[in-house]
């Protein structure tokens, strides 16, 4: 049994005065992302700097403003990405880089020499402010935390002020989660009253979720409390900086985004320490879904994923949101069923607004296909066949057919797992139309003439071979189809009734060819069963398909008898 008694329930706030619970996402946040830092630092084979140079790239193309592109008094490689950059001069004008530095006078040194050349930037100053790391990391008293933090904003203050671009001071209270609210309150207002930000020049207080401690609402609260409770708000750009180590990252910055924040940094895909960052891409594309414009250019999920996975040697989790390879799939009978109904009427309604059971995008929209979206397995049902059918191959099979065709491929997938629509198209082939044997029709000849009774009649010849031998007959009805069936009854001594038939052109333009479904009845036994015939011509497809429906009726597959 689990020892939960070892843990302790963490704190939560007391704030009935809270208003996030009431209101919604309007509009995007500022982004930032650390993927360079934060998720840098997290990798097993952390990039070089000409991988960091590609993702960085990829970051500005994607529309990210503010981008954390390193810690560069910690290592050389980070300070020579940075001096790449400007030397390259590969930033954009429009494009604020962010460095991160600890409270110390020559780390700071060191990180302005790394900005020389910069036009913009934001500096990164930290440190933390939980009880427990006070205790037992630091053994420092409140006043001693706050003198740190005042220490290394002073130091900032003066480092800038021969610096000929612009700098925007972000202080983080690391581990704000842990941190009980008014000593947060006092560190960031300490921050403020020595660097005197404006509202033409604002100051980022970035409040981490460096571990994700309590429910997303306890955050909420937290975020909310302190946007109320800063001073001089209008000055402030309100940050968060969630992590996911409960796997609500995305939860808590949503709800923190209710309570007040301006701006997340994240990362793509959640790449960082421990369970990760907050995923930037899931937050992004879940405004997306609601008609909100999320500000960036992520039109192509896949493009982005691998050049993610092949820099970062990590692979996205087929389940992951949007990215992941079965996302946008369904095994399940009536969720395929489903999704099948919901695109077919959208198209016919041409519908604008997306609603699709099951899916709450469309795929084609962030680079994704149709085709992977139903997937076949033994737990498949009749409504992802046919949508296979429709959507890889353009059969748009008879309703009553969908059963049918779907409990030969369930056979299929119960020995062998997942079918693919390939072997499926295989299987359509090899049950209805090459089902030629051994009643093969080979040509017809029609007539239309007056009967006996002043009504037209269509007579017709065909041609077949059965069993390989070549044979003839001929026979009247009240069109071709009618007038096949009485001959084949007449010359194989069988009673059948065409329960229900239907066409349909494959493709467009004058070379397309058409599908037509007969749905025959044996009147002795009782027993229906569909053929399918595919012609350039309707009725030499029909016919087809009638002899389809004879062979799969009195034959059995393979066999002569």
């Amino acid at each position: 049994m689990l020892n939960y008694k070892r843990y302790q329930k963490n704190p939560i706030v007391s704030f009935p005065e809270r208003t996030w619970p009431g209101k919604e996402i309007t509009k995007a946040p500022i982004w930032c992302s650390v993927d360079l830092r934060d998720g840098n630092q997290a990798l097993i084979e952390p990039m070089v700097v000409e991988e960091k140079i590609e993702f960085f790239n990829m970051l500005v193309k994607l529309g990210f403003k503010e981008i954390e592109v390193g810690f560069p008094s910690a290592s050389q490689i980070e300070y020579d990405f940075l001096r790449q950059l400007v030397e390259r001069k590969l930033i954009p004008d429009d494009v604020v880089i962010q460095v991160l530095v600890q409270c110390r006078e020559h780390l700071i040194a060191r990180t302005m020499e790394s900005l020389a050349g910069v036009k913009k930037a934001i500096v990164h100053i930290y440190n933390s402010t939980s009880t427990l790391q006070r205790d037992v990391v630091f053994h420092k008293d409140r006043e001693e935390i706050i003198e740190i933090a005042r220490q290394g904003t002073r130091l900032v203050k003066e480092a800038v002020k021969d610096f000929p671009g612009e700098i925007r001071l972000e202080y983080s209270p690391e581990s704000f989660t842990g941190t009980e609210l008014d000593f947060a309150l006092s560190i960031c207002t300490a921050v403020q009253e020595i660097w005197q930000p404006t509202k033409d020049n604002k100051i980022i207080i970035n409040l981490p979720a460096t571990v994700e401690m309590n429910t997303p609402n306890v955050y909420a609260d937290q975020i909310e409390w302190m946007s109320t409770h800063l001073k001089d708000r209008d000055n402030i750009i309100l940050s968060v900086h969630p992590h996911n180590d409960r796997g609500t990252g995305v939860a808590i910055t949503e709800l923190a985004l209710l309570a007040g924040a301006d701006r997340v940094e994240g990362t793509l895909f959640g790449n960082g320490e421990r369970t990760g960052n907050v995923d930037i891409l899931t937050l992004a594309y879940n405004m997306f879904s609601q008609g909100i414009n999320p500000e960036l250019e992520i039109e192509d999920i896949t493009s982005i994923m691998e050049t993610y996975e092949r820099l970062t040697k990590m692979n996205v989790p087929e389940r992951h949101p949007y990215a992941g390879k079965l996302v946008f799939t369904a095994f399940s009978g009536s969720h395929q069923d489903a999704i099948n109904k919901g695109v077919k009427a959208m198209k016919e309604r041409n519908q604008t607004i997306w609603q699709v059971p099951y899916l709450p995008i469309d795929p084609s929209d962030i680079g994704r296909k149709y085709e992977p979206i139903v997937r076949i397995n033994s737990q498949s049902g009749k409504g992802g066949v046919a949508f296979i059918m429709e959507t890889y191959f353009g059969f748009k099979l008879p309703k009553g057919m969908h059963k049918e065709f779907a409990d030969i491929i369930q056979k299929i997938s119960e020995v062998q797992g997942e079918v693919a629509p390939d072997q499926i198209m295989g299987e359509f082939k090899k049950q209805y139309l090459e089902r030629k044997e051994p009643i093969h029709f080979r040509a017809l000849k029609t007539e239309d003439r007056t009967g006996t009774s002043d009504v037209f009649e269509t007579v017709v010849r065909v041609t077949y071979t059965d069993h390989g031998v070549k044979k003839e007959f001929e026979s009247a009805g009240n069109g071709p189809i009618d007038a096949v069936q009485r001959g084949l009854q007449n010359e194989f001594g069988i009673r059948i009734k065409i329960l229900d038939y239907s066409e349909h052109a494959l493709g467009e333009g004058s070379n397309a060819q058409a599908a037509a479904y007969i749905h025959m009845c044996d009147l002795d036994t009782g027993k229906a069963i569909f053929g399918v015939g595919v012609s350039s011509n309707i009725t030499r497809a029909s016919i087809r398909g009638l002899f389809s429906a004879v062979n799969r009726m009195y034959y059995k597959e393979g066999s002569d008898n």
